[in-house]
């Protein structure tokens, strides 16, 4: 039986509750480029983590590293989630373990309609919420389930995407900039949607450009530069800390 190894003496570890999503001394890289440096952390059940940093801190690289997707190389480290080591899956077994991955591009399959991409993702188990369900979360899917997914706006592609993910039986959420080139409304409503699955309890990673917006969201947040983690700590710390927003987020 696998054991989750015990992070709470790492100096980044919260130490307040116990992990339920653990990334531990994690290097990944792309090709011989040494992207995400050793980094460890912890996220809670429950709990939505803001993962900030520059252009090329290895946000992106960290989220695509604990998805087990084929690039990057993730060289050295662990990842577990809920007591189930992950770091030896491939992708596709991570994802019946219950991680979704959102990607920036959305990555909505040309062809289909908006109800088709939903109906593709229950294709197989494990299978999450309903297609009933996510239009109630989602009416403006409801009202374009025939419309081809990829002629959607740009708000509505990144609901399309995230009901995608939640028509799986997910326990952790991987958002990589989803709020990215949206009308200042539209991250409003992709908000509450994040405050609602939260309420679900499923847990949520968030990479976003858009720092404040993030921290006024997340409960926690890490800073990463240059493939390292240079804070760990509560949102509300990062908003009250001019200096340190102006020195890895340049807000």
């Amino acid at each position: 039986m696998n054991v989750k190894p015990d992070f709470s003496k790492g100096k980044n570890y919260a130490e307040t509750a116990p992990a339920f999503l653990s990334v531990w001394e994690m290097q990944a890289y792309y090709g011989e480029s040494y992207i995400v440096q050793g980094i460890s952390f912890n996220v809670h059940e429950g709990e939505i983590l803001a993962l900030l940093g520059r252009n090329g801190a290895g946000k992106t690289t960290t989220l695509r590293a604990i998805a087990r997707m084929d690039s990057p190389q993730m060289n050295h480290g662990e990842v577990w989630l809920d007591h189930q080591a992950l770091h030896n899956m491939k992708s596709h077994e991570a994802a019946a373990a219950g991680i979704a991955l959102v990607p920036e591009d959305r990555c909505i399959i040309p062809g289909l309609t908006v109800e088709e991409n939903l109906e593709l993702a229950q294709i197989a188990p494990p299978v999450g919420w309903s297609i009933d369900r996510l239009y109630e979360l989602f009416p403006r899917l409801a009202e374009r389930r025939r419309q081809e997914g990829v002629t959607l706006s740009g708000g509505e592609q990144q609901m399309l995407a995230v009901a995608r993910a939640l028509a799986r039986d997910i326990k952790v959420l991987l958002l990589d900039e989803p709020y990215e080139g949206l009308a200042p409304v539209i991250v409003d409503e992709i908000e509450k949607t994040l405050r609602l699955i939260k309420e679900q309890g499923i847990t949520t990673i968030l990479v976003e450009q858009n720092a404040v917006r993030a921290l006024e969201l997340a409960d926690r947040a890490v800073i990463l530069d240059t493939g390292s983690i240079v804070f760990d700590g509560s949102a509300s710390e990062v908003l009250e800390n001019e200096e340190l927003r102006a020195e890895y987020l340049a807000i």
